[in-house]
């Protein structure tokens, strides 16, 4: 029998604990892509009290600070998570939305029933104006979704007009005269919203032909970068409608291309938002994670069509979608945000940082009090989800160059099943400064991270954690600040290893010099 020195001993303890650690391999000598900031959008649907009693409150309201009309809390909270694109106004809502019905005088302005979103009646007095003036405010880009469903080719090159002629036109004419002299130059357009849904109910090879009408008349041949047009894409799996699109739209009509995907355990029986299981948390994590074989198979199609990737991936609906809150409009979908929902926003960002050279935009359903919610208002009061929390610590990201990883990570296991427990991503800013976000979506087991960075070296260190005592908790109007991101020491920097721990369900943003 050989005998066993002390250092193979060594050897074999070492090899044993990285065979059981989470190896996390950087390289920035390969970093080509940026993450764009509209990756960081939010959609603000005509839906519940996402707009009315949510943005907007009427600038009547005698007991909420405003500014005409849009809350001056929700204004800050916005201006501070540094919201890439917002779309509006839907969503289904968009495909019954008819632009002019919300321009003018506000007591001349004609009602419209909400069909899709509790049968309410609305009084048109959130319009065009409230909208783009309010992104201005939030220093957010507007995304405007036209109505090809029930709506015109006219009305939408007219909408187009409206808002972006500067010079002399019937449309900029109009828009001067109801109070605005300067275009406010809306780039993002999306011809059509669902239109395998709601929006009309069709097959690809009719959209198409819908899609590339429209698209004509909403710019001039060259389009020149003035507009940037999104055609309605995929719901989730649906690989024939990428297909279809970008096989029949040529890559000069067409700047972007969407895809829907929520995170839903069973469309008939969505569960509770607040009093889950874990292997109802767990079925969610796996909802949210097949995010990156949507976004890498949905990438593989447009690549046949378009290899120069000229053609933005636009996941302009993503998020985690639950039963309402008991006593609730069903209609609402109101629903609470909690640890898991802050799991949700963290490893679906990872991925689409992972993804920048064809994912360019993504917007988070949705902004204020509807699904997945970043704030949630209750007369006076307003809260910050965690959700909130994890893009306001991930937004350092924005408009940083992606760095290259590859994860080895060890498995969260309920039941028989099994998930990659450490999701990751990273980045480099204009400043030098490098980023590194993780993800432990364990319920239960902690996770020791090694990072090993290539082409880059640093001597400072510094970082911030969201977590919290159970995956079930949440800020309530009564405790608003229950989670919040607190200052993480749990990492250590020797040369250009570091060593992580990470609590269970836990979001860490590293920032290194």
């Amino acid at each position: 029998m050989k005998k066993i020195t002390i250092a193979a001993t060594m050897f074999l303890a070492a090899s044993a604990l990285q065979a059981q650690q989470n190896v996390v391999t950087i390289n920035a000598k390969d970093a080509k892509h940026t993450i764009s900031k509209n990756i960081y959008g939010h959609f603000a649907e005509h839906l519940g009290s996402c707009i009315y009693n949510g943005f907007y409150v009427g600038d009547t309201s005698k007991t909420i600070a405003n500014t005409n009309g849009v809350r001056n809390d929700i204004i800050d909270a916005l201006k501070k998570l540094k919201v890439g694109t917002l779309r509006w106004p839907g969503g289904c809502f968009a495909d019954t939305y008819h632009w002019k019905d919300g321009i003018g005088p506000k007591d001349k302005r004609p009602a419209i029933v909400n069909k899709w979103w509790g049968g309410v009646t609305e009084d048109n007095s959130f319009g065009t104006h409230d909208f783009l003036n309010m992104c201005e405010k939030i220093e957010a880009t507007p995304y405007l979704a036209g109505n090809i469903g029930s709506g015109t080719v006219q009305e939408l090159i007219d909408w187009v007009q409206y808002v972006n002629y500067d010079t002399k036109s019937p449309m900029s004419d109009l828009r001067k005269a109801n109070g605005r002299e300067k275009a406010w130059n809306v780039k993002y357009w999306g011809v059509g919203n669902e239109a395998w849904g709601c929006g009309g109910n069709m097959v690809p090879e009719y959209y198409v032909n819908e899609y590339r009408k429209y698209a004509t008349f909403m710019t001039d041949w060259t389009n020149s970068d003035k507009i940037f047009r999104i055609a309605s894409g995929s719901n989730s799996a649906d690989y024939h409608w990428t297909e279809t699109v970008m096989k029949n739209i040529p890559t000069n009509m067409v700047e972007g291309v969407a895809l829907h995907h929520y995170s839903v355990i069973d469309w008939g029986a969505k569960g509770p938002s607040t009093t889950f299981t874990e292997q109802q948390y767990f079925t969610i994590m796996k909802r949210a994670l097949f995010m990156d074989t949507l976004v890498t198979k949905h990438a593989a199609i447009m690549d046949k069509y378009d290899p120069q990737k000229k053609v933005a991936l636009v996941v302009d609906e993503w998020g985690g979608w639950y039963e309402v809150e008991p006593g609730t409009n069903p209609g609402f979908l109101y629903q609470q945000n909690t640890m898991r929902d802050a799991m949700i926003a963290g490893v679906t960002l990872n991925i689409f940082h992972n993804h920048a050279d064809r994912v360019r935009m993504a917007n988070l359903a949705q902004a204020v009090n509807v699904l997945q919610a970043v704030i949630l208002t209750n007369k006076e009061k307003m809260i910050l989800t965690p959700t909130y929390h994890v893009m306001e610590m991930y937004n350092v990201h924005q408009d940083a160059t992606m760095l290259p990883l590859q994860i080895k990570s060890n498995d969260y296991v309920v039941g028989k099943e099994k998930l990659k427990a450490v999701s990751a991503s990273a980045s480099k800013n204009k400043d030098g400064v490098t980023h590194i976000s993780l993800v432990n979506i364990d319920a239960a087991k902690a996770q020791e991270v090694v990072i090993n960075i290539s082409g880059a070296s640093y001597t400072n260190i510094t970082g911030r954690i969201l977590t919290s005592k159970t995956l079930q908790d949440y800020n309530s109007f009564n405790n608003p600040a229950a989670i919040t991101p607190e200052i993480f020491n749990g990492a250590k920097l020797t040369a250009n290893t570091l060593l992580v721990k990470l609590p269970p369900f836990a979001v860490v943003v590293l920032a290194l010099k």
